[in-house]
């Protein structure tokens, strides 16, 4: 499982990034709801992120000894989108909906981002061998 913790931990630093992108855009102009969405889903994406890799760390584990496995944490990751969509419909004036829709789903764009340009980084490596 080692490979899915360094994944998540370059992930996690482009997420980082992003929110802090965010940040400064919310800050500086004058789209502040639109960012203020965007922001509200990142982090609840990238609590969603943490959550699916503490899970299959903990799946891979109780596999591995044999043990019974309950759940990969779906209805919490549908509890947390569903808690970000009813902060925005309670706040319609601070959050853009669009926006966090767009955050929500920004861990998997980044894990997409992530797989190719790993992939590409592997193809590079065996070629210059």
């Amino acid at each position: 499982m080692p490979e899915i913790k360094t994944s998540f931990t370059r992930q996690r630093k482009y997420m980082f990034f992003l929110l802090s992108i965010y940040v400064l855009g919310w800050g500086f102009t004058s789209y502040q709801s639109i960012f203020l969405g965007l922001i509200l889903g990142t982090a609840l994406s990238l609590f969603n992120l943490w959550l699916i890799v503490r899970k299959t760390t903990q799946f891979g584990e109780a596999v591995a000894n044999g043990k019974k496995v309950r759940s990969l944490g779906t209805m919490t990751r549908m509890a947390s989108a569903a808690l970000a969509i009813i902060i925005t419909l309670e706040y319609p004036e601070a959050f853009h909906l669009i926006s966090v829709v767009l955050g929500l789903m920004t861990s998997y764009i980044v894990i997409m981002i992530d797989f190719f340009l790993q992939s590409f980084h592997l193809r590079r490596k065996r070629e210059e061998r």
